[in-house]
């Protein structure tokens, strides 16, 4: 079995993506936090560029990456939330947080290693056109994703209505 140079730089990202994941999520400091997210959805995006979806790799940019940014303005510049966040973590929700990620790992090496994957099932150098992806976007059926597109819409709505809210507190 040989590395190529595209498996290489795939394993570089990943781990990329997993270790800005944790800091993301045990960094105390909001901004700090934020921050490596952007960087998680950076490293979303250039996988993307791995696997020829040049479109949805620029949608991930604009999109999510431009999101984080107005998390930046309403969430934490308005908020002034630079203090440390830490909290004292019980002994009970840290046996549980552990509990859960055990269990979490366990079902993801079990859906990889009961699964067939067919390798290379994407044909490289192969780009989709523009309409067949925004008719995927837009669509109501099986492997279409107007609905996932709409809620996580009304998700990034609700984080800058939340932020805002936050803001206005004092």
């Amino acid at each position: 079995m040989e590395i190529n140079l595209q498996e290489i730089v795939f394993y570089v990202v990943a781990a990329f993506i997993a270790v800005c994941s944790v800091l993301a999520v045990t960094t105390g400091r909001l901004l700090r936090a934020a921050t490596y997210l952007l960087f998680v959805l950076f490293g979303t995006a250039a996988i993307y560029g791995l696997l020829g979806y040049t479109f949805l790799g620029a949608v991930q940019l604009m999109v999510y990456a431009g999101g984080i940014v107005v998390l930046y303005v309403f969430s934490i510049l308005l908020t002034r939330s630079d203090k440390d966040m830490r909290d004292k973590i019980s002994k009970p929700k840290l046996v549980s947080v552990v509990l859960t990620t055990l269990v979490g790992c366990a079902l993801i090496l079990f859906l990889i290693f009961t699964n067939g994957f067919v390798l290379d099932a994407i044909p490289q150098g192969v780009e989709l056109n523009v309409k067949e992806i925004g008719m995927a976007l837009i669509g109501g059926d099986k492997y279409e994703y107007v609905l996932p597109f709409e809620l996580l819409s009304v998700l990034l709505l609700a984080c800058m209505i939340g932020g805002v809210l936050i803001a206005r507190k004092r």
